[in-house]
């Protein structure tokens, strides 16, 4: 599972990346500070399994905070768009190719109002503007692949009552389109595919779009809700669009999260408090402080938040525990794994997920928490713990 970062020029991605991930990433005050993509490991925060059972996780990835199981997946902030990115311009063409893997998309839009478009230092302007400029590039780009060879493409499926759903899923197969996508935006979309000739440039538009919605899911981050127009401009922009929205404060994470890791306080990303270990200098406690009052109005700085929105409830997805009777592996390791498994997977699914010649043995599954067995059919529940029975 991969996650894209997306946000026109300077809107405070790459702030976001290193406080989700805590990876070197440069972050300046000019546009395209981020050139090559980013790379880094972001985690879901989920209840660990371990403390119903009187037991303490020890991850082999990711890592655990009092009752809080922080699980891995992998994050990518792009270059910054700009307008025209669809046709090429500014880093458009590497952008759109970095994201054709992802997953879901974080939009990361700057509520202050304080730089313009292009990522240059503006007053007054309006956030839900670049909103609207990313929604445009990205339903251009997925139109651009729609019209590559359309015409002939309609012809020969209507000459040779082609598939249109298998037709559509190999051309979009770069963006992991499949055919299931293709048939849910069909039906939702209400266009005759049984006559493509006759779509018209809307039609393609439309299609296009709802297709873009669907395989590539999007929550804004609404970032810099701490500046003075933030709280006004997140609650028009909310009004606005029907993408999920979390108001954000990514510097006020990522200064926690340092200091955190510096053992200057005690803090688990996501909460409303932190507590300080050690003393603190007159600019430590300043800072900290107004971070204080964000959390106080916000009740987090919202970047967990929009992770565990992009992975539990955008692409509906679960975390679950491979787990023994005894709950360790061979090293005594309790809980050492645990899996993200997609929306609506099965017991044989995460059988597979743990190795293939452990689902190909699959006999039954056998769930901790009730000690019932359960088929290969069974659906996961989110934190389930899972034991496959192989022969």
């Amino acid at each position: 599972m991969l996650i894209g970062l997306v946000g026109r020029p300077n809107v405070g991605k790459s702030t976001f990346f290193r406080a989700a991930t805590l990876a070197d990433a440069l972050i300046a005050s000019y546009p395209f500070a981020t050139i090559k993509p980013n790379r880094g490991i972001a985690c879901v925060k989920i209840e660990d399994l371990a403390p119903e059972f009187g037991k303490i996780s020890n991850p082999r990835e990711g890592y655990v905070k009092g009752k809080w199981r922080f699980v891995p997946f992998e994050l990518l902030d792009v270059a910054g768009l700009v307008e025209g990115a669809s046709q090429g311009k500014g880093l458009g063409n590497e952008f759109l190719s970095d994201l054709a893997s992802a997953d879901v998309l974080i939009h990361v839009v700057d509520m202050s109002g304080e730089t313009n478009s292009e990522g240059k230092p503006a007053v007054g302007f309006y956030p839900g503007a670049d909103i609207g400029i990313i929604e445009k590039e990205l339903d251009l780009w997925y139109l651009g692949m729609l019209k590559k060879a359309w015409n002939v493409f309609a012809r020969t499926l209507e000459a040779q009552k082609g598939k249109f759903e298998e037709a559509i899923a190999k051309q979009f197969s770069g963006l992991k389109v499949t055919k299931d996508d293709v048939s849910y935006v069909v039906l939702k979309s209400n266009l005759d595919t049984s006559r493509p000739t006759q779509w018209d440039d809307q039609q393609l538009l439309q299609f296009a779009r709802a297709l873009r919605r669907h395989t590539k899911p999007m929550i804004i981050a609404a970032n810099k809700v701490d500046r003075p127009n933030g709280r006004a401009n997140f609650e028009r922009v909310k009004q606005e669009f029907d993408y999920p929205i979390v108001p954000c404060f990514a510097d006020g994470e990522l200064a926690l999260r340092e200091a955190d890791r510096a053992g200057l306080i005690s803090y688990v990303p996501g909460d409303s408090t932190f507590e300080a270990k050690k003393p603190l200098n007159e600019a430590q406690r300043q800072a900290l402080g107004q971070i204080s009052k964000v959390l106080a109005d916000f009740g987090s700085t919202g970047v967990q938040e929009v992770l565990n929105k992009a992975v539990l409830e955008l692409l509906g997805c679960v975390c679950v525990f491979p787990a023994g009777a005894k709950m360790t592996d061979s090293k005594g390791n309790v809980l050492p794994d645990c899996f993200i498994m997609p929306k609506g997977s099965t017991a044989l699914d995460f059988a597979y997920r743990l190795h293939t010649d452990i689902g190909d043995g699959f006999v039954k599954a056998v769930d901790i928490r009730t000690k019932q067995a359960v088929g290969k059919d069974y659906k996961l529940k989110h934190r389930d713990g899972i034991e496959i029975m192989t022969r």
